[in-house]
């Protein structure tokens, strides 16, 4: 469409110039004493144009001749600038390849030729954040090759660099890396101050989280440690698998941490009520509790819930709930009896619950009771520190009846032998 309105465009000037020119009869006289020149309109404006043309190309012509030396420079700057980038990116590629050396020598040759281009008046676009870059991987090439002086001289420089507004970003992961090698080096404290140079937003980002979170769990510090899987696991930024065996096992280190029954509460309230409902927390902190001389009913409050769950627990899980039950068997209430009871009564064929029943009513006195069910759970207990225990008890079971052979075979039993 473009096309034909030009080309009716030129039909029309084609057509409007012939008509102009075919019926022009005018003149243009130059009198040039004693000359006189007679010219035809139609040539006289002919001539005007081709001048124009031709001043105009003779101006071009002497523009870009003057121009050369402008020209020249800016060729030898795009090649010096080409260059430095192509250094840069052969020091980003030799970085991950493993060859620090030759990503060090090219990192100083980008700056070099920065230096250079600086001191030559052409300055770069965004100078600033290119020095930066070029410092940071100089750093991270003697850290590998663990010259630490050269790494905190690149570092310092790179810090300089990067307090300029427009190299905000670069500043953020220059502090990011340091502390991955404050980490490397054994050094959470160094680590855990560079994390704090970090502006607000910065701080919350997952990697800045996670390397907080190795930083915390390398200083001891399983409180700061747990609150930070918890945003890390709010993030998404682990699997949900993951989330929980991270959030577990830093639960079990803060109950580790705690040296009395007050301390242990205190760990305990700083948990969160989902954290409090994991089997292995909870019987952890159960046992813990009694380690440290805490009261029976408190323990068996906590480990109510997974009481609840057990059927949902593995053999192994089941078997630490019971032991740790079993700890506070002498201050049983009725109502955990009722449950043990209830539980045994349900799954009359479960070992691991013959045992405990037997246990409480060996507790409370109740001697047919209690070898009966001992001697089931005897019988069929796979864990090896159950089955000695119930051999144990039945033997003790024995000696209350003057029964020499039947105490003397449990305690072969219990002998494993």
């Amino acid at each position: 469409m473009r096309a034909a309105l030009w080309l009716l465009v030129l039909f029309g000037v084609a057509v409007a110039g012939a008509l102009f020119a075919g019926n022009n009869q005018g003149s243009v006289t130059l009198f040039w004493p004693p000359y006189r020149i007679d010219l035809s309109l139609n040539l006289v404006v002919l001539l005007l144009v081709g001048a124009f043309f031709v001043v105009h190309a003779a101006m071009r012509a002497l523009s870009a001749l003057f121009d050369l030396p402008r020209q020249a420079l800016r060729w030898r700057t795009q090649q010096k600038e080409r260059a430095m980038h192509a250094a840069l990116l052969d020091a980003i590629s030799h970085l991950l390849a493993g060859r620090f050396i030759r990503a060090r020598k090219s990192a100083e040759a980008v700056l070099e030729q920065e230096t250079s281009l600086t001191a030559s008046g052409q300055k770069p676009a965004n100078a600033a954040q290119l020095r930066a870059i070029a410092h940071l991987l100089a750093a991270e090439s003697a850290q590998a090759l663990q010259d630490r002086a050269a790494r905190e001289d690149h570092f310092k420089r790179a810090l300089e660099q990067a307090s300029a507004r427009d190299a905000q970003e670069t500043r953020d992961g220059a502090l990011l890396r340091a502390a991955r090698w404050a980490l490397e080096d054994r050094d959470p404290g160094a680590a855990m101050k560079l994390l704090l140079g970090l502006p607000q937003g910065a701080g919350r980002r997952t990697l800045a989280l996670r390397t907080r979170l190795r930083a915390s769990r390398q200083a001891g510090q399983p409180l700061e440690a747990l609150e930070t899987a918890r945003l890390l696991a709010k993030h998404h930024a682990f699997s949900e698998v993951a989330a929980q065996s991270i959030l577990r096992g830093l639960a079990i280190d803060l109950l580790n941490g705690s040296y009395d029954v007050a301390q242990l509460q205190r760990a305990w309230a700083d948990l969160e009520p989902s954290e409090r409902l994991m089997p292995e927390v909870a019987i952890h902190a159960a046992q813990r509790l009694t380690t440290l001389r805490g009261e029976a009913r408190l323990a068996r409050e906590w480990l109510l819930p997974a009481w609840e769950s057990q059927s949902e627990l593995g053999d192994n899980l089941r078997v630490k709930l019971v032991c740790a039950l079993e700890e506070g068997l002498d201050s049983l209430d009725g109502a955990w009896l009722a449950r043990i009871e209830a539980a045994q009564k349900a799954h009359p064929r479960d070992a691991t619950l013959q045992y405990l029943a037997g246990m409480a009513c060996m507790k409370r006195q109740l001697w047919g009771k209690a070898q009966q069910l001992l001697t089931q759970a005897a019988l069929g207990l796979q864990d090896p520190g159950l089955h000695r225990n119930a051999w144990r008890a039945l033997a003790a079971l024995a000696e209350q009846r003057e029964d020499a052979s039947a105490a003397a075979l449990a305690w072969k039993r219990a002998a494993g032998e």
